[in-house]
């Protein structure tokens, strides 16, 4: 049940210009890419996360297309898990990149995992970049929970341990922190499989918030108080699912309550209903989750190649 099929290294444009909830009008925005993911736009400048680089391109309000090369701002190794988040920091000088690791517990060696399994800092006027947090597997989402201005993200961690073991995790992100790959999991558990590093098991942290096995969380915004009726302040994420487990998981929309600037409350569906009731068949897989405009979230749908709209009843 993967989402299979070649990347077609294409930005495309939906725009509702009757504001309905529907898009009328659909554009090929930019193409010519290397799996693009991540997308930010401020300052007439629209920023894309390749798999292999942050990009940067002259925007003009209105556009149905971007034209020109672009501007490289940062390298990343490609491969592995290749998706490359993006988000500003609040005040917008700073843009911070997800990396996801190339292996599962650097089974080829970590000469080959340098500058990945992080979230980078790459600041925007002197286009310097930096590792701002490690030891994060595979970083895909990232938020900013608004009462403590911390970033948060979703990660997926390793394989090959157990149905629940170890959790994919929501946690802030502190900067200069490590969060244990892969040496290590959930804190400080040893992971017997890897050759140790124990000055880094001593001080990786523990993440905030399990959020099951193999969930394969990968969305992630925040939700501000009454943008769904029914639901407080919190986090969304967007589980795509995962098929490396007896019992599946995943495969739904989820919302995080916070207070405080922590969660504060299990998890509550928002959407579901993806897989079959065999387990059989995925009728979507649910990635990157935002604010809609005019309320509501939206739901990018990976397998069934639509775009979901969550409003109130």
């Amino acid at each position: 049940m993967a989402a299979i099929g070649d990347s077609p290294n294409r930005i495309t444009l939906l725009r509702d210009r009757n504001r309905d909830g529907v898009a009328e009008e659909r554009f090929t925005f930019l193409d010519q890419q290397n799996q693009p993911f991540g997308m930010a736009l401020h300052d007439n400048v629209f920023y894309v996360g390749n798999t292999d680089a942050l990009m940067a391109f002259d925007y003009q309000n209105d556009a149905t297309r971007l034209n020109g090369p672009g501007r490289k701002l940062a390298s990343f190794k490609p491969g592995g898990h290749w998706t490359r988040s993006l988000i500003f920091s609040p005040d917008r000088s700073k843009i911070y990149v997800g990396v996801g690791s190339l292996s599962n517990i650097a089974e080829q060696g970590m000469e080959v995992e340098e500058g990945r399994a992080c979230i980078y800092e790459v600041d925007l006027k002197t286009y310097e970049s930096r590792i701002f947090a490690s030891g994060l597997r595979n970083p895909v989402g990232v938020a900013w929970e608004p009462t403590t201005q911390s970033l948060w993200t979703v990660v997926n961690e390793r394989d090959g341990i157990g149905d629940e073991t170890p959790p994919d995790y929501l946690t802030k992100v502190e900067d200069g922190a490590f969060y244990g790959w892969p040496y290590c999991y959930w804190g400080q558990t040893v992971d017997e499989r890897v050759p140790q590093d124990p000055q880094l098991v001593a001080k990786a942290r523990r993440p905030d918030y399990a959020l099951g096995g193999h969930t394969a969380s990968l969305g992630l915004c925040w939700l501000p108080e009454g943008t769904l009726p029914g639901f407080g302040a919190g986090m969304v994420i967007g589980q795509h699912g995962s098929w490396n487990r007896s019992t599946l998981s995943g495969y739904r929309v989820v919302f995080v309550p916070f207070s405080d600037g922590k969660p504060s409350g299990r998890p509550r569906d928002i959407l579901w209903g993806f897989l079959s009731p065999d387990e059989r068949y995925s009728y979507g897989r649910p990635v990157g989750v935002s604010l809609a405009p005019g309320g509501g979230i939206l739901v990018a749908d990976d397998v069934g190649d639509v775009i979901w709209r969550v409003v109130g009843a």
